[in-house]
């Protein structure tokens, strides 16, 4: 795919994403790459953004010796999401209607 993801759009799937569930830096970084191409120095300062808005919380767990750094979806990271898919669903549709031309009402 060689297509851009805009950075709000980004911001909103990986707002999605934690909806399921917490996850740690590299989880949720596997998990967006499923569906986006994306890597992790891409994926990280879109986290410390989030965070910075409030959006997310982070917390640590000890794994093998270590700490895992997980982040947690806020409550005003959920209503930015609800924000975020309102306006996907707006940008898609006017999207759709430019690449379809010939089908475009007119």
């Amino acid at each position: 795919m060689a297509i851009q993801v805009p950075t709000e759009l980004l911001d909103g799937c990986v707002l999605g994403v934690l909806t399921r569930q917490d996850f740690y830096g590299y989880a949720l970084t596997q998990e967006v790459r499923q569906r986006l191409p994306i890597s992790e120095s891409t994926l990280y300062p879109v986290l410390r953004r989030l965070k910075k808005n409030g959006w997310l919380t982070t917390y640590d767990e000890p794994f093998q010796g270590r700490n895992r750094r997980y982040y947690r979806l806020t409550r005003t990271g959920q209503i930015q999401l609800t924000v975020i898919r309102e306006e996907w669903g707006d940008f898609s549709q006017a999207v759709t209607t430019l690449l379809e031309g010939d089908q475009a009402d007119d």
